[in-house]
Order: structure tokens, then sequence, then C-alpha cells
């Protein structure tokens, strides 16, 4: 096989896919990428890149696939569903790979990469690992040399993985935790695995193959845990696996405490009792090279998360959540206003660092109790807080919101990803009043589900008038003494 000019990678927004691109494009191949959400390419710097190509579309769209796939050699396949489809996800998963494989099959495609995950063989399975599985086995099906990369946790700044990993030890110097943490696992640092995913595209032998990959070391995720404690400067975490705590509970405890919500954490959890160790050591032979210890991958993900060099972060992956169509049907508002004494760029500068660290000028401890009570029925809260603490780009998370609409100096939209009876958004529009003057239009919009969304929005209703004034008082507060300063 001739080394390959054009690659087509789905998955593109992910956690993997992201960074893969960036590589790809230095390698000086060039790529197509298949997203339904464009705009969330805006953050990455390879984002203009001449030798580059968006295709907007999914998987499912028959005709967006076979637009991406003309003309490309090599397909990346890094699409999962667990983020988007609920307790779907594997059914979901089925169908899209074989859609994606018969339209491959119909291109000039050649070769199709796939990056899975590690398990042990058998019945025992966890949901998770055995869709992945399913997946690698539709691809490998078809007439298209596949090579699939099974890989067990990746630990790199914003994984999920990583950061279940930093949130747990950093807020629990003692666990109860499932007898699953003394099963062996063999972590991988995002940077080898990026290195295995371009190699391969030059090492024949390396196509129509299964490849595990891990880092250097085998060891249990208790004695992962420790090492993330002592890289982030913490005591000796005391941990007591019972045999009691259910997948059900698990999940719910990880959700409680990281910014994992319960619904991904349940198939993670699950995924716990299988054993995920290297069963050959192909690529070591094929694609030979020093992979990074446990203890320097999760130094290197920490010392970026410390430096805001987070590339990618899991919570930015999936489909974007369906717009409503706020014409229609009975939508509730509240909208406010200020005038600030200072210009439009620097009013948007401080309104688009909202969230995470810096949280809500003034209204935090509001907004807090929000996040506490959304957790404890299983939604995100305030954990997730944000990829870097001044740049925000369409698509992204914040605490429990997700960027919807991001207009530079001009417009912030955040969705609300909070459980509630409805759908909710909060809008701020910024614009020029007079010379070094702006005005921000803070609008709250929701629409009710049925009477328990009527009921609650007249129930914090009250609250608003506490909450926005506030906020926007602090913004105003925060610009104009930056302005003086």
């Amino acid at each position: 096989m001739n080394k390959p000019e054009k690659i087509l990678v789905c998955g593109a927004t992910g956690y993997v896919g992201g960074r893969l691109v960036r590589q790809l494009l230095d390698e000086g191949y060039e790529v197509v990428c298949l997203v339904r959400s464009p705009g969330k390419l805006a953050k990455f710097s390879w984002n203009k890149d001449p030798k580059l190509r968006v295709v907007e579309g999914g998987i499912n769209d028959e005709d967006k696939l076979r637009s991406a796939l003309e003309g490309v050699d090599v397909a990346y396949y890094l699409v999962h569903s667990m983020q988007s489809a609920g307790g779907s996800y594997a059914e979901r998963d089925r169908e899209l790979a074989t859609a994606f494989l018969r339209a491959a099959e119909e291109s000039s495609c050649r070769r199709i990469i796939y990056l899975g995950g590690l398990g042990e063989l058998g019945e025992n399975l966890s949901n998770h690992l055995n869709s992945r599985r399913e997946v690698a086995d539709i691809l490998q099906g078809g007439t298209i040399e596949t090579t699939v990369f099974r890989a067990a946790m990746i630990i790199g700044s914003g994984s999920a993985s990583f950061e279940t990993l930093r949130y747990l030890v950093e807020r629990l110097p003692i666990m109860i935790t499932p007898r699953w943490v003394t099963t062996e696992t063999q972590p991988i640092a995002i940077r080898d695995v990026l290195r295995y995913l371009v190699d391969c595209l030059t090492i024949p032998e390396t196509a129509g193959r299964t490849i595990d990959i891990g880092g250097r070391g085998v060891m249990t995720y208790q004695q992962i845990m420790q090492i993330a404690a002592n890289k982030l400067g913490l005591s000796h975490r005391k941990i007591f696996p019972i045999p009691v705590l259910t997948p059900k509970l698990s999940s719910l405890w990880i959700g409680l405490v990281t910014p994992v919500s319960s619904r991904i954490a349940r198939p993670l959890a699950e995924g716990l009792r299988n054993r995920t160790v290297c069963r050959n050591d192909d690529a070591l032979k094929l694609m030979p090279g020093e992979c990074l210890t446990i203890e320097d991958a999760i130094e290197a993900a920490i010392g970026r998360t410390r430096e805001g060099l987070v590339e990618t972060r899991w919570s930015t992956a999936g489909e974007m959540p369906h717009d409503p169509d706020w014409a229609g049907g009975t939508t509730l508002k509240d909208e406010r206003s200020v005038i600030v004494d200072a210009p439009v760029e620097d009013t948007f500068d401080e309104i688009k660092s909202i969230g995470g660290q810096h949280g809500y000028w003034g209204a935090g401890p509001l907004w807090t109790l929000r996040g506490w009570l959304d957790q404890l029925i299983g939604g995100p809260g305030l954990r997730r807080g944000r990829r870097h603490p001044t740049e925000l780009h369409f698509g992204e998370a914040v605490d429990f919101w997700r960027v919807t609409k991001m207009t530079p100096n001009e417009q912030l939209r955040l969705r609300a990803e909070m459980w509630l009876p409805g759908e909710a958004e909060l809008d701020f529009v910024v614009s020029r009043t007079e010379e070094d003057a702006s005005r921000i239009d803070m609008t709250a919009r929701f629409r009710p589900r049925g009477l328990l969304g009527l009921a609650y929005w007249y129930s914090v209703y009250p609250l608003h008038w506490i909450v926005f004034p506030v906020m926007l008082r602090g913004i105003k507060r925060a610009v104009e003494k930056d302005a003086a300063s």
C-alpha cells in the first residue's frame, strides 16, 4: 500500500480526533473532516489550514458521507455514541458503523483505522467494551482492510478518564470504591495513542490487524489513584474496596464527585470489572518507540491542565443539541440590560469568561446551590468547569451550560444542560452605545414542558430579581475596574 494522500477523519470534534487532525496536517496529509457542527472546529488552530476540507453532516447522512469519502485513501473512524444516545448507544453505534462501512466500500477508500477498547474476551465483557468490540467486528467484516487499535484508559489533559481520576483523588482523601478498583489495566498517554494512529499509515504490515496499545506498566486502578495523588502533591489516599457497590451506585457516586455525569459514568464504571491489558506486542514490533510511563503521562496531563493548554476536552464531544424554535409554543422570557463605561471588546471579553473558576460575578452561591441540586438528580452541575479560563468557542461546555452561539464582540448564547422540565438558554448581546461605551442585553428564555415546567419557571422567577441584576452589576464593575487601571 502506497503512502496515502487524502484522509477522512470521522469524529474530528472529539477528544482524540481533534488532536489527530492537527498531527495529520503537520505531516502534510490532506484531511477531510465530516462533522455535524463545523462551528466546533473554530477553536482549533488548524481550522483554516489549506489542506483541510470540512463536510457538514453526519454518518447517517448518505449524501454527505459519500461527499466526504470522495477521493479518500484512508478513513479514521473515531465515533462513539455513549455521550449522546443514553442507554441505546450500542444499537446506534452498530447502525452508524454499518452505514459507514457500506459507504466506504463504494468509495476510493482503501483502509479504515478504528480506535476501540481493550478488554478480555468472553461473555462477561461490559456493555461499553462490548459495543466497541461490535463496531470493530462490523468494520473488519467488510472488504476494506481495517486496522483496529485497542486501548485502555487514555491519560491526557481533558480526557474523561483523567478528569475522573483527578477529581476523585483531589476531593476524596477517603474513598469507598467498588472492588473492581483492584482490576489490572494498562493506561496509555494520549501522545502515544496519536503516534500509533499516525505511524501506522506508512507501515503496511499494520493493515488488517488488531493491535493492542498500552503504556509502560500494568497496575490496578487503585495504584493509579495513588500515583495521581502523589503527582498532585496530595497525601496518600485511603481506599476501601467493597463488593456491594454496584455499577449504578458507583456511577451515581462518580457523577456526584467528578465532572462526568452518571449517565456517562455508568458504562465506564461497568468497564472497570474487565482486565484491560495488552494481549499482543504487535505495536512495539511494528511501530517501535518508547511510550510514557503512567507516572509521566499523569504528570504531563496535570502540567498542561494547570497551564491552560488543554487542546481538546471530553465534554465537547458528541452531537450538539437541537436548538428549539423559540418563536413557537410558550416561551417565557426575562430581559435585562446595563450600560458599561468601556468598549465593546472589553465588555465581551469579561462576559466570555463566565463560569468555571471565574464564577458568576457575585451570584456564585446561588448558582452553586443550583449546581448541587442538579448533581443530586444526575445532571452535570458545575463540575465540568471550562476548558480554558478566558478562551471560549462554539460547542464547548461551561459548567452546566453549552455554547450554542458565539459571535466575537457581539453575542454569547448558552444552552442549559442541567435537568429542567423544559428548554432554557441564557443569551448575552453586546452593542456599542457611544464612543468607548457599550450595552449588555441579557435574556433568559425558557420553554416549559407541561404544568411542571410552568411551576418551575414561576417558582424560580423571584430569584431572577436577585441573580441577574447581581450578575450584570458584577460584569459592569469588573470591566470598568479593568478599564480604569
